[in-house]
């Protein structure tokens, strides 16, 4: 029996010694007093669609806790939608340069990064969330990265799309041929576009969608052409015809996402960009615009790249660019290998607000100012295409560029 208390004693005995000896092993790690704090311009916010390029939406943040100069704090920001998790493949993601604590973005980027990258429906609120993250490194210790996220409710532009799977035009004022389907854009996929020679008749656009056919309408049902002016349209079963007055060449443009449709007559035609340049020995060049070539750092400013760009049929302006180069560049209007190549005509980031050169990266999905010319400052001016573009396009037009992620 002694044997027996003695033996349960020590084992008693030994369980509290064992607890004893844990709980002294066990360190917790020192909570740290965060700092950071993330705010919202504001937590529910309507796309502007007559201000695409102005910011509509301001993320702000205080700095994170401080620590010693041997620590160097950095600090990385995410937006994606609510449900992907700041996926690699849907979350915009931007280190941060120091000293900023803000980032904003545009009607426009998230307009199109809801339509094009996150597959939102169109018409479709969502809700999108921003992290901001702060992390350290040096320093003779770990310290615990600071975290903050919030989250915005986002009322998109309103966007009229017509279901499509093919456009045509057709009717009377087509010699030889019942219709012919216009292709969508480059520039647009929800545009379609074409050029062809008309006669005196009628002009349709029939859409075939599920194997039945509508027609685009006037929204107004006026069958006059009003030419060169983009009119609102509808789509209904019954058909309807523009009046084509005068043989020639048409222009067509079906705009499907802003419901509008411009036709061209001969008297509006539109003309290519054409530029002067002053080429060695001061010799006057004249370049119509229908082709550019890389030149800069992302050539080494060696033999300029050509960039195999395809002329819009809406817009002979308009030029895109799919080859997926990236990098710092401008955009010259030549392409030899001689001296005039460092003197041609460029398109280019503006100048500075005091006429010298500047550098600029284009950011992804944000239609951006594109300037042109020919004095130094302007040719020594560049752009940065950013990592994954595959699509960049130049509307000489209207002198902006847009880069993007298909």
């Amino acid at each position: 029996m002694k044997t027996n208390y003695l033996y349960k004693t020590l084992l008693a005995m030994s369980f509290v010694l064992c607890i004893s000896a844990c709980k002294k092993g066990i360190n917790d790690i020192p909570k740290v007093q965060e700092k950071m704090e993330l705010k919202a311009s504001s937590l529910n916010i309507t796309l502007d669609e007559n201000n695409l390029s102005k910011d509509i939406l301001t993320f702000n943040w205080l700095p994170a806790r401080s620590q010693s100069n041997d620590h160097m704090v950095s600090y990385t920001t995410k937006l994606d939608v609510v449900g992907n998790n700041f996926g690699a493949g849907t979350a915009i993601m931007n280190y941060e340069d120091d000293g900023v604590f803000s980032r904003s973005f545009t009607s426009e980027q998230l307009q199109n990064w809801a339509n094009e990258k996150w597959g939102v429906p169109a018409n479709k609120p969502f809700t999108v969330e921003f992290r901001v993250v702060a992390e350290w490194q040096g320093g003779a210790t770990f310290e615990a990265p600071e975290v903050r996220t919030i989250r915005v409710v986002v009322t998109p532009i309103k966007a009229v799309i017509f279901d499509a799977d093919k456009v045509f035009l057709g009717g009377s004022a087509i010699q030889g041929i019942n219709k012919i389907e216009m292709p969508a854009t480059l520039e647009n996929l929800n545009q379609y576009a074409y050029v062809l020679n008309l006669q005196p008749g009628d002009l349709e656009i029939p859409v075939e969608f599920n194997g039945e056919t509508n027609y685009i309408v006037s929204a107004d049902a006026n069958t006059e052409l009003k030419d060169g002016q983009a009119v609102g349209i509808k789509i209904r079963e019954t058909k309807f015809a523009w009046k084509i007055e005068t043989a020639g060449q048409y222009r067509v443009v079906v705009n499907m996402q802003k419901a509008t449709a411009t036709i061209y007559s001969p008297a509006q035609a539109l003309s290519p960009r054409v530029v002067t340049w002053n080429g060695d020995g001061g010799v006057v060049q004249t370049t119509t615009v229908s082709e550019l070539w890389m030149h800069g750092q992302i050539n080494s400013w060696g033999t300029p790249i050509k960039m195999d760009c395809k002329v819009s049929l809406a817009d002979p302006q308009v030029l895109v660019y799919t080859g997926g180069r990236v990098g710092k560049a401008k955009f010259i209007v030549y392409g030899g290998t001689d001296n005039n190549k460092n003197l041609a005509y460029a398109f280019t980031a503006p100048v500075s607000g005091t006429g010298t050169a500047q550098e600029l990266t284009l950011i992804l999905g944000k239609t951006t100012e594109l300037a042109g010319g020919t004095t130094s400052a302007q040719r020594n001016s560049y752009y940065t295409i950013p990592a994954t573009t595959n699509v960049v396009v130049f509307d000489l037009r209207n002198n902006t560029i847009l880069a993007e992620k298909r």
